[in-house]
């Protein structure tokens, strides 16, 4: 299964030197096989993890991935909001894989409902 990598500035008041991270997101195994599969949500499968400095201080790192809430607490640790600067559909040296990434949203979904006042 292929990852996503946000490359940021995590911001990090406990390493305020470090400016660059990479923050990837290494998916569960695929729900279906020889199909397309319904969206998988980041931010509820799956799990994280960061590169670099910020993967020591926070505790989020390739052989101790986080969940999507453990990572953004470790992120907010009283500095400001981290930076996105790229984000990239990535995939590693494990296994071979072919198919195709369609749909790749950021934030909520967009709805048709009419805002309150």
């Amino acid at each position: 299964m292929p990852n996503i990598r946000f490359e940021i500035n995590p911001n990090l008041t406990g390493a305020p030197a470090s400016t660059y991270s990479s923050m990837v997101w290494v998916p569960g195994p695929s729900p279906v096989v020889d199909r397309w599969s319904p969206y998988l949500d980041a931010t509820t499968t799956g799990r994280w993890f960061l590169t670099g400095t910020a993967a020591t201080v926070t505790g989020c790192t390739q052989v101790a991935l986080c969940m999507f809430q453990q990572l953004k607490t470790a992120l907010n640790d009283g500095g400001p909001q981290p930076t996105i600067y790229t984000a990239a559909v990535s995939k590693g040296r494990d296994s071979m894989w072919i198919g195709a990434v369609d749909g790749l949203r950021f934030n909520r979904p967009s709805t048709t409902s009419k805002p309150t006042a």
